[in-house]
């Protein structure tokens, strides 16, 4: 059983991209914590998983399914949140997309827009509609999964880089901007982590992150003292993979 007097008791999280990999594990680590977790994604059956597990270990759980590129579906879970909850603690946006099969001058702008409008434009839709909640409570944690390839050159994934670099600008521009209402905004860019996800050409999967070196970073994160956040942390594997 999860225990009661964990550092997030009492609090409300939602999980964006919440129904597998490292958005299930940053899920049920802050349910751990005592957080009820609000999960967010498109696919019902794999949110239902992410809850089972959740709700086995005996935390709290709310299942809200929506798409982060559809503006209306995130004001209406934020809507949902208030009044159930009346509170919003920690956001943390995590779903993401990638493709890393060509160059970018053979990328069809069908896949450019789905790559940017769910990795970038998702991030502006979800603080958009949740955002303010903290405001209003001048209270709050907003964390943002980027990648190493919003610092580093993506050969054959540049679509995927841009919208990381994107994201990286956002979360440090938002961060100045809600830092006055006691919201932190924090970004964290992982190396190569074994998902669906990532590109594992000539890869070991056994010397990759695993989903729950993220989680044990957005842990550390919420459960920071007051008076200090960190903006931004890079995560490496231990060996090259």
């Amino acid at each position: 059983m999860m225990d009661t007097a964990q550092p997030l008791t009492g609090q409300v999280a939602v999980v964006t991209g919440a129904g597998r990999g490292i958005g299930a594990a940053i899920a049920r680590q802050l349910a751990r914590l005592g957080a009820t977790t609000a999960l967010c994604g498109r696919t019902q059956a794999t949110l239902e998983a992410t809850a089972r597990a959740i709700l086995d270990a005996g935390g709290k759980v709310e299942i809200i399914p929506c798409d982060v590129t559809v503006l209306h579906q995130l004001e209406y879970a934020a809507t949902r949140l208030e009044s159930t909850f009346g509170r919003l603690d920690i956001l943390v946006n995590n779903a993401g997309i990638g493709r890393f099969s060509e160059p970018l001058h053979q990328l069809l702008p069908d896949d450019w827009d789905r790559i940017l409008n769910t990795n970038l434009r998702g991030v502006f839709y979800a603080i958009r509609a949740f955002a303010p909640m903290m405001i209003r409570a001048e209270s709050g944690h907003i964390i943002n999964i980027s990648s190493l390839a919003g610092k580093n050159a993506l050969p054959k994934g540049a679509a995927y880089a841009a919208s990381k670099w994107g994201l990286n600008g956002l979360t440090y521009s938002v961060a100045e901007e809600l830092r006055g209402y006691n919201i932190r905004v924090s970004v964290i860019c992982p190396g190569s982590t074994e998902t669906e996800l990532s590109p594992h050409a000539g890869r070991n999967p056994n010397k990759m992150l695993q989903p729950d070196d993220i989680a044990h970073a957005v842990a550390m994160l919420v459960t920071q003292a007051p008076q200090s956040f960190v903006s931004e942390i890079l995560i490496r594997p231990t060996q090259k993979p």
